[in-house]
């Protein structure tokens, strides 16, 4: 079940992403999300502007947490090293994350979103391959590099359906 994301979740999504850090470290990403408190701390924002979502587990308890945010991202506005296949509006997919308790939990956010829009961008680090793998096998396609605020490089992924 996904649904969104709620204030009271906040304990149970500090559990998630505390879990997808480590996951993420025990598979060679110790770049991604190094900030202390990142991404805890962007996800009460996201829940005020209505565009978390929680993936449940059939006791109703969150296992996994995505942000589908509608509308141009400013990262996405200029991409080197390849070229975005749509110019047509689009809607990104933001900090997935998952305690690793339900299985196949990013097909059902790409799933999930694909319903809402069938134009939808995401990124991930270089050195997160479990992510890059999961965009491949759920039908996305590498365009090549953005750059967040920060100007760290991003792998820029698209999905048209």
């Amino acid at each position: 079940m996904i649904r969104k994301a709620k204030m009271e979740d906040m304990p149970q999504l500090r559990r998630i992403c505390l879990a997808a850090k480590a996951f993420m470290r025990a598979n060679g990403n110790h770049l991604q999300w190094t900030e202390p408190g990142f991404p805890e701390d962007t996800l009460p924002e996201n829940i005020r502007r209505d565009e978390l979502y929680v993936i449940c587990g059939e006791d109703g308890a969150p296992h996994a947490l995505f942000a589908f945010v509608m509308g141009e991202d400013p990262a996405y506005g200029t991409i080197y090293d390849g070229d975005w296949h749509s110019d047509e509006p689009y809607g990104t997919i933001h900090r997935m994350a998952s305690d690793g308790v339900l299985h196949g939990t990013f097909a059902q956010c790409v799933e999930f979103c694909k319903g809402i829009m069938s134009h939808i961008r995401a990124d991930t680090h270089e050195l997160n391959k479990p992510m890059q793998h999961q965009f491949e096998k759920c039908g996305f396609v590498r365009c090549g590099t953005v750059h967040l605020a920060d100007g760290s490089p991003r792998l820029a992924y698209e999905l048209k359906v």
